[in-house]
């Protein structure tokens, strides 16, 4: 992936801009095979932008302005795309900025993150795209800002500071990643997905300049829906082709989708699976099927145990911060072994999930939801009084499970996402120290999910659940997860179903056709129909996981590497000693997959430590 980094400062003291910039730019991607930098002569004032893996005009330097831009910008006006063709895209969004400000940020699309410093007003601009596949992190200093798409980067700046920040690493154990807008450092923060800051005079303010507009009722029939999204589907996977695409094929129902249009546009389409030789895991059979529907060229690589040991140093030097999400593991082979076959870019599934509705707890938070449209009093008069409160209650099956559906059902959203994480299983004095708890606040994960919930527009809980996960699990997660896997492995990825229209089109279509009847994905699945083989389109949904808990068991180098992590990490004063030994005695014992994911977490901080 292509990044950019940079900074401004008034009345800063003298460094060596050129030194720096070079500094911060090998930090950003050692690798890039073409970078750009510029430095501002200006007496009065330090400042540079700088960027990797660009096209050659990404960089523009005048005496008043100086732009920066990365990612894989589409210009839908047609004036627009010509310029960006001739100038490049830096002279267009400089062209857009002189015009109109910060509303330039209508006039592009598909995944971005640019910087502007604007000289002549004493202010400088960045911003990411609407679905934050690109990234952004910054720290104020002294009457300046420092910036960087990779936050190591940062500190390569003499007036940076590098400071763990503990509210970050609570936040990396009950997330298993760090979500924006903070960091695991304390004086880093990260834009948020179609947010823009701007710095002048010392000062930052923080905007929104899009958000997606959910619709509860469309007056379009399903045909001319379906005839939106077919087009839509062609146009997003066109637009972002090469000449050396290949496909993620994990054998669900995005994957599949993108494969089978890239089939369509290529004579040869090549798609990339992953295995695994433990029950339970491997959806390569499906992958399969879905091969031989569209006739692609079709690889599988099967990654064993030895592979995960070797790689778990590899991954944690790879993230800017710790990341906890084991498929990273099975994302990073499979770009890995498409490097190998001559691909230079990935086509993702990620996100058709999230806006069309395909995980299974929409459909069971919808069954919660259903409590309360039940009348007020006869919640509070009867129904509780009788199956909460008198006693017995909880030890018939049948009445033990309307006394847990209530108890649930009373919990409001965003929460009861939360009611089976790791840190709200157990008193959080019994997994942390009382020194490090002191110094957090446990409820900030629960605010920060609230007020994504609730910043939307949109009035149906299944809505706000769909824009809650497009952040947490889109754009802090997923994205994060493949596209740094992408860049160690040495390939591009791009992401059609977080193409703009394509959200905004999803974001259309109304609840009751997204889940009808307790069916997932029911108007995606109805409209691939014919498209999709009926295997893929009936099949449960899997996941990509890592069988790691199960692997720890069998494979001892694995075993030992998680075991000496964790001894080191019980010695940082995070964890109860205590806690640590019971979570191996759960997992020896029993549900090792499950208790493997913990102990997985806990490992990749304490060898991020060990690599930043």
């Amino acid at each position: 992936m292509s990044g950019l980094c940079g900074w401004y400062q008034k009345n800063n003291p003298k460094i060596d801009d050129q030194a720096v910039i070079g500094h911060m730019l090998k930090k950003l991607s050692a690798s890039a095979p073409h970078r750009a930098k510029a430095v501002s002569d200006n007496s009065s004032t330090s400042c540079a932008l700088a960027a990797a893996d660009f096209t050659p005009q990404d960089i523009l330097n005048s005496s008043q302005l100086m732009v920066a831009c990365a990612g894989h910008i589409i210009w839908k006006d047609r004036t627009l795309k010509t310029q960006a063709q001739e100038k490049g895209n830096a002279s267009v969004i400089a062209h857009l900025y002189r015009q109109y400000g910060t509303d330039l940020f209508n006039y592009i699309h598909n995944d971005f993150a640019l910087a502007i410093i604007d000289l002549q007003a004493d202010k400088t601009i960045l911003a990411i795209d609407r679905m934050g596949v690109q990234r952004l992190c910054f720290q104020v200093v002294d009457e300046g800002i420092v910036f960087s798409s990779d936050i190591q980067a940062i500190f390569q700046h003499p007036a940076a500071s590098r400071q763990l920040s503990e509210q970050g690493v609570f936040n990396y154990f009950y997330f298993h990643m760090v979500p924006s807008p903070g960091s695991v450092y304390k004086d880093i923060n990260k834009l948020l997905p179609a947010q823009y800051i701007e710095f002048s005079g010392g000062q930052l303010t923080r905007q929104f300049y899009w958000q997606i507009n959910y619709q509860d009722k469309n007056s379009q029939s399903f045909e001319d829906l379906k005839a939106r999204f077919d087009g839509l589907l062609r146009e997003s996977v066109q637009t972002r082709l090469t000449d050396a695409s290949g496909a993620f094929l994990s054998g669900g129902l995005d994957s599949s989708t993108m494969s089978g249009i890239l089939s369509e546009q290529q004579e040869q389409a090549n798609t990339f699976s992953i295995g695994f030789n433990a029950e339970g895991y491997d959806e390569t059979p499906f992958a399969r099927t879905a091969a031989r529907h569209f006739n692609t060229s079709h690889h599988e690589y099967y990654v064993t145990p030895e592979d995960v040991f070797k790689a778990v140093p590899l991954i944690a030097q790879a993230y800017d911060e710790p990341f906890g999400n084991a498929s990273a593991i099975p994302a990073y082979y499979c770009a890995k072994f498409a490097r190998e076959h001559g691909i230079k870019s990935m086509i993702a599934g990620d996100g058709g999930d999230e806006i069309f509705a395909g995980n299974e707890r929409y459909v069971k938070q919808e069954v919660f939801e259903l409590y309360g449209r039940v009348p007020s009093f006869l919640r509070q008069h009867l129904l509780e009084p009788f199956f909460l409160q008198l006693p017995g209650m909880d030890r018939l099956p049948v009445l033990k499970k309307i006394n847990s559906y209530i108890k649930q059902a009373k919990i409001p959203l965003p929460a009861r996402f939360e009611t089976y994480n790791f840190l709200n299983r157990s008193p959080l004095n019994s997994i942390f120290s009382a020194d490090f708890l002191s110094q957090v606040n446990p409820n900030w994960p629960l605010e920060m999910q609230t007020e994504v919930y609730e910043r939307t527009s949109a009035h149906h809980a299944l809505h706000k659940m769909l824009h809650l996960d497009m952040k947490v699990t889109i754009a802090d997660n997923d994205i994060r997860k493949v596209n740094n896997m992408c860049t160690l492995a040495g390939v591009d990825v791009v992401y059609p179903f977080l193409d703009d229209d394509m959200v905004s089109f999803a974001a259309s279509v109304p609840p009751d056709l997204k889940i009808k009847q307790g069916k997932l994905r029911y108007f995606f699945k109805q409209a691939t129909t014919g498209f999709l083989p009926d295997e893929i389109i009936n099949k449960q949904k899997h996941g990509f996981g890592l069988p790691f808990g199960v692997w720890m068991k069998e494979y001892q180098p694995l075993h030992d590497l998680a075991r000496s992590s964790l001894s080191s990490l019980e010695n940082r004063g995070y964890f109860n000693k205590e806690y640590i030994e019971k979570l191996w005695q759960l997992h020896d014992s029993e549900h090792s997959s499950y208790y493997g994911v913990m102990i997985w977490v806990m490992m990749m901080f304490e060898q991020w430590l060990d690599n930043h």
